[in-house]
């Protein structure tokens, strides 16, 4: 499987025009969240998805958009509280928040992340988050809101809050064999190696999605621009001769066994253009990858 571009919105300043110009350079796949852009990321989209009906669109709910905080208690979804804690995955909000976003992009998400799950949620209540969100998230697939749905993490999968085995165990109690969980997405770079080195030996996250069948979507490449910084021309060369620095971090995600996407945000074209000449090439061979990761660490 050769992973594919995709723009993630969430350090774009300019979010329409990112969109406008990864779409018009063969972007199939947008991210983003209504939290993003200072809640304004979705109905930024509306023109250009309409205008790219090829263009799929995955979306998050759990972090409120200050935008949106008083009118969900006016709507009685939220308590001031909840609203004023700045996340909720309570189901009537998981409800109320995808048909804004639906509105706000004049599109049905293809897939809606549960975004950072473990944010301030105690590790005995995770489960149960968990499970009630995944039963929120299958009534929306029920009706048609969206696509499918996965889990958006920060920190879940590394500090072990929770795992592929019990997604797809609550996935299944929540929907049947036949759930609508798709997709992880998390962050992957030379910064965040330890999940590529597990990989290797068939085991951790990226292990366990491949073998469920799940798309993971490798945020945060080049963590935040800090690994064209890390990569000398040694070790560009190593990974893939003729590399920028930031094409060969890239080309280290793109190659991370199970990667379906890689979320690239920029608004910038010769960024994006430079991205997808690395991003979709064959992957970077086992044997250099280890070589990196002996070179840099988890």
């Amino acid at each position: 499987m050769t992973a594919q571009l995709g723009l993630g919105t969430y350090r774009c300043t300019d979010v329409e025009r990112a969109a406008v110009m990864a779409a018009a350079h063969a972007a199939d796949w947008i991210d983003t969240a209504p939290n993003y852009g200072r809640g304004s990321a979705e109905a930024a989209l509306f023109r250009v998805l309409g205008d790219n009906p090829q263009v799929r669109v995955s979306t998050k709910v759990g972090f409120i958009p200050r935008p949106l905080r008083g009118t969900a208690v006016k709507d009685q979804v939220l308590d001031e509280v909840e609203a004023a804690s700045g996340h909720s995955l309570a189901p009537e909000y998981i409800a109320w928040q995808i048909e804004c976003s639906r509105r706000a992009m004049g599109r049905t998400p293809d897939v809606v992340f549960l975004h950072n799950p473990e944010h301030h949620c105690e590790p005995d209540q995770v489960r149960k988050r968990l499970y009630a969100s995944f039963a929120a998230l299958e009534e929306a697939c029920a009706r048609q809101a969206i696509g499918g749905y996965g889990v958006a993490t920060w920190n879940g999968f590394s500090d072990g809050v929770f795992g592929v085995p019990l997604l797809l165990d609550l996935a299944t109690k929540a929907g049947g064999p036949n759930h609508h969980l798709k997709a992880i997405q998390l962050p992957l770079s030379l910064v965040k190696l330890r999940a590529i080195a597990e990989a290797f030996d068939g085991s951790g996250v990226l292990a366990e999605a491949r073998a469920a069948g799940l798309d993971v979507f490798a945020s945060a490449p080049l963590h935040g621009g800090e690994v064209p910084k890390l990569v000398t021309s040694q070790l560009a060369e190593l990974i893939r001769p003729g590399s920028s620095p930031a094409q060969a971090g890239l080309a280290v995600v793109a190659s991370a066994p199970g990667v379906r996407r890689v979320l690239l945000s920029t608004d910038r074209t010769g960024h994006w253009i430079e991205a997808m000449s690395t991003v979709g090439r064959p992957p970077v061979s086992e044997a250099v990858l280890r070589r990196v990761v002996d070179v840099l660490g988890t």
